[in-house]
């Protein structure tokens, strides 16, 4: 008996009822990135290994999808590191290329190679899937598409403020309630100073970003396996627990941080953004969050990340400034900023909350029945001035019982039959039932692309 077939964990098959979900999420997603003037690109699934490796820190790096190298990939590796099965030191000599971890490292690159076909400030957007070999779990996908919006070219704090108004008509589109936790990595980068320990920045980072994951005191036991004293870990508590509004907390952080020249910057950066963003009004909750790390290595300026306020996951929506990650490739002193939407996970809420419209359970408006070859020729010709005019439309393919072709509408949520029979054909009209109230109506194909285009306005 042949075995049956599976998928690797951490990956999903979608339905097409689940496919007409998605592309609402990323066709909401799209349109809001090309109202503020991104343009897209894409680039390839695979990169060389080069190019992803030492960008996303130590923990980064163990999740990164490895290639092997075609044909016969073991004859030019170490045999004595095949013997000690030393796997660290063999990935190089048997892969050359890795599975995108994610959009913004393949964007840098793409930045420094086309840099004499690109426009400076360059406002970029990439909906595209990513790979991380993590543990799957609830809201954690080994493969999962990110929305990204990026600009690079522009030391401007008008590109944070933008981006987080651009977040803000996302969700409020999405009809999703969220929280923008807001933070700046001088600010952390102060912080190491004033613990006396700037050389564990990216320790103190990577630990206290997880903080929301696994509580305080396992952050504090992480940082003392990094090697932090436990005077320097006493330091740090009560600036994690700074608390009260938005700009008490900012002024809290300006007396911690009044002796540390890089804090300062982060804040009086931080104070802009936030600023900036409420002149401008927001539906959405912000909030300052000093624990907030988005331990990546790249960024360099603000951080941010995006909670559901209804729905317990991670972060749906992250980002930050990053000064210093095109100089890895050659190209130095070009300055980004940019967001990434974790399309799996809206997803995932949206489905929990069940907030997608009525309209997206369907791509066929019409469905148009068939009783015969007279008729199916009459029905093809009428569906075809419909789709002329906008309107989605089907033919039932073989001439099957009423009761057939009705059920197959229905399990298909198509909102509206065509029904063409001898009467309908004799008269050159259809009858056009709508499946949620069995109401129907005698029409012309003219008066019929009317009423649809019209129809619940």
């Amino acid at each position: 008996m042949a075995q049956k077939p599976s998928i690797p964990k951490g990956t999903r098959d979608f339905s097409p009822a689940e496919m007409a979900k998605r592309n609402y999420i990323f066709d909401t997603i799209r349109d809001v990135f090309r109202l503020y003037g991104f343009k897209q690109i894409e680039t390839p699934a695979m990169e060389n290994l080069s190019t992803l490796m030492g960008k996303y820190g130590e923990e980064g790096d163990k999740l990164l999808f490895k290639i092997l190298n075609s044909g016969d990939f073991l004859s030019k590796a170490d045999r004595n590191l095949i013997d000690a099965g030393d796997c660290v030191k063999l990935t190089s000599q048997l892969c050359e290329k890795g599975l995108r971890y994610d959009l913004t490292v393949p964007f840098a690159r793409y930045v420094v190679q086309h840099r004499n076909e690109i426009q400076f400030p360059f406002k970029r957007f990439q909906i595209q899937p990513v790979w991380r070999a993590d543990r799957p779990q609830k809201g954690r996908y080994r493969e999962f598409y990110q929305c990204d919006a990026d600009i690079i070219g522009s030391d401007s704090l008008i590109n944070e403020i933008e981006l987080l108004q651009l977040i803000d008509e996302v969700f409020s589109r999405l009809k999703i309630n969220i929280t923008i936790k807001l933070n700046n990595r001088k600010i952390l980068a102060g912080i190491a100073e004033l613990i006396g320990a700037p050389e564990k920045i990216i320790d103190i980072t990577v630990a206290i970003d997880k903080i929301d994951k696994i509580g305080i005191e396992n952050v504090n036991a992480e940082l003392r396996e990094r090697g932090l004293s436990d005077e320097a870990i006493a330091t740090l508590q009560p600036i994690l627990a700074i608390d009260g509004s938005i700009e008490e907390r900012v002024n809290k952080l300006q007396e911690v941080l009044a002796s540390s020249e890089t804090g300062m910057l982060g804040v009086a950066e931080l104070r802009e953004v936030i600023n900036g963003v409420e002149a401008l009004g927001l539906r959405a909750c912000l909030d300052l969050d000093v624990s907030l790390a988005r331990g990546l290595n790249y960024y360099t300026g603000t951080i941010l990340e995006v909670k559901a306020q209804d729905v317990q996951i991670g972060s749906i929506t992250g980002g930050g400034r990053y000064d210093n990650l095109t100089g890895v490739f050659g190209l130095d002193n070009v300055s980004g900023v940019g967001i990434s939407f974790g399309a799996d996970r809206i997803y995932d809420v949206l489905n929990t909350l069940d907030l997608y419209p009525a309209e997206t359970s369907s791509a066929t408006t019409v469905m148009f029945t068939n009783f015969g070859t007279a008729e199916a020729a009459a029905s093809l010709k009428m569906a075809k001035q419909l789709r002329a005019a906008g309107i989605s439309a089907e033919v039932y393919p073989e001439s099957s019982k009423m009761k057939k072709q009705m059920g197959y509408a229905d399990a298909l949520n198509v909102p509206f039959v065509a029904i063409v029979g001898e009467t309908e054909l004799a008269e050159n009209k259809l009858m056009l039932k709508e499946m949620a109230t069995g109401n129907q109506q005698l029409l012309s194909i003219e008066q019929a692309i009317d009423f649809l285009a019209n129809y619940g306005k």
